[in-house]
């Protein structure tokens, strides 16, 4: 069974932006996806310097990146790719 990989950002700017709400996302997470997701930290993604992406707090699923990230957004895409509609 694959694991999606949820990686995210602590440093400064987002920890003070709400990832650090982020960080209960484990306690959050559906039993479909329980066993289907690791999470993982980062001391910082470097996003927050690229004017591409939205506002902190980042994550990366799967290596994809997700400014302005919130537990619901995050449990929504990890939903949309283990059923396939990503």
């Amino acid at each position: 069974m694959k694991k999606y990989i949820v990686c995210i950002c602590s440093g400064t700017t987002c920890f003070v932006m709400g990832s650090a709400e982020l960080q209960t996302l484990a306690d959050h997470l559906p039993p479909e996806l329980k066993d289907r997701v690791e999470i993982r930290f980062s001391h910082c993604l470097g996003l927050c310097n690229d004017r591409n992406f939205s506002r902190a707090p980042f994550v990366t699923i799967e290596g994809e990146p997700m400014g302005g990230a919130t537990i619901p957004a995050i449990i929504e895409r990890l939903g949309k790719l283990v059923s396939g509609n990503a």
